[in-house]
């Protein structure tokens, strides 16, 4: 027989309480004032409503959230953010309508707001790597599928990903002109890479004599795809390319197609799932939790999301 689901993905009171937990570790957490545990439950109100004693104001956990305002029950919530969260390759709007039992556009929207949930505040992640640690550095780029409708004026889409290596991953779109990729790369590099980082990439011209970083090391793919210096450390980019191996995957098997306007938000789900992989130390229920907890702070509406057609 399957196994029961949790009952915070069937009941919404268990449902609330779990994201209490989450969210407010030390005690409610005012969304208005930001005072800690000065509330109290109103009784007789809607479950889950609290009252501020500090600025007299009322709220509850989903408040300033991308849960706000939603009409959809918070047991379906966690259950989506689960099914997102355990999903090497994501899941189609399409799927999570079928197993959630709403619209396709309820689905779509439902998961652009968990991808919001998933990427980090601008400005709020320290810099990756530092001394004695390896930093991955690769472009790639993204071709209309074939196996796709025609669409008008399809363009390619390209990115970039840092990989911390046996670390986390950081994806940041770029234009890839000739003319502008080399700055492009540079300041990516200087905004999210420690100067101590030893930088690792291939042997594109756009990364020589870098003022990223104090190490940079190479290896030319036109010889091999591992080089290993008489100090026997191994310099390649094969967790780069591994990354974009299941992005690529992602793509093509499960969503089709991605929209430009939206391509910020597949990378950050994606990046989100590799930085919390099961080699470290993740399970499902572990990634799921930490998505939930980056719920707060980025609130979302829909006719800020919908800049495309559905993708």
């Amino acid at each position: 027989m399957p196994k029961a689901l949790p009952k915070r993905f069937t009941d919404e009171a268990a449902a609330r309480a779990h994201l209490e937990r989450l969210q407010w570790p030390e005690g409610p957490i005012c969304p208005h004032c930001a005072t800690v545990d000065r509330a109290s439950a109103i009784s007789g109100g809607r479950p889950g409503l609290w009252f501020c004693n500090a600025c007299r104001k009322q709220f509850s956990v989903t408040v300033g959230t991308v849960f706000e305002r939603s009409k959809v029950p918070l047991h379906t919530w966690l259950y989506a953010t689960h099914l997102l969260c355990s999903s090497k390759k994501g899941i189609s709007s399409q799927q999570m309508a079928r197993m959630l039992g709403v619209t396709v556009k309820t689905a779509w929207f439902m998961s652009h707001r968990i991808r919001a949930a998933m990427a980090p505040l601008e400005g709020s992640e320290p810099p990756m790597g530092g001394d004695g640690f390896v930093v991955e550095a690769d472009e790639t780029e993204l071709s209309p599928s074939r196996k796709s409708r025609p669409r008008a004026r399809a363009k390619n889409l390209k990115f970039v990903s840092l990989v911390e290596r046996d670390g986390t991953v950081r994806s940041r779109r770029i234009t890839g002109a000739k003319r502008s990729i080399k700055s492009e790369l540079q300041d990516v590099l200087r905004t999210n890479v420690d100067p101590a980082s030893t930088l690792h990439t291939d042997g594109a011209q756009h990364y020589e004599f870098t003022l990223a970083v104090n190490s940079h090391e190479a290896v030319n793919h036109n010889r091999e795809f591992v080089r290993e210096t008489d100090a026997g450390e191994k310099i390649h980019v094969n967790t780069a390319e591994g990354y974009f191996s299941i992005f690529k995957r992602g793509l093509v098997g499960t969503y089709q197609h991605m929209s430009e306007q939206h391509l910020a938000r597949y990378l950050a789900e994606f990046d989100f799932r590799m930085s919390h992989r099961a080699r470290l130390g993740y399970t499902d229920d572990m990634r799921t939790d930490v998505a939930l907890e980056g719920i707060a702070g980025k609130r979302l509406t829909y006719r800020r999301t919908v800049e495309s057609r559905y993708s």
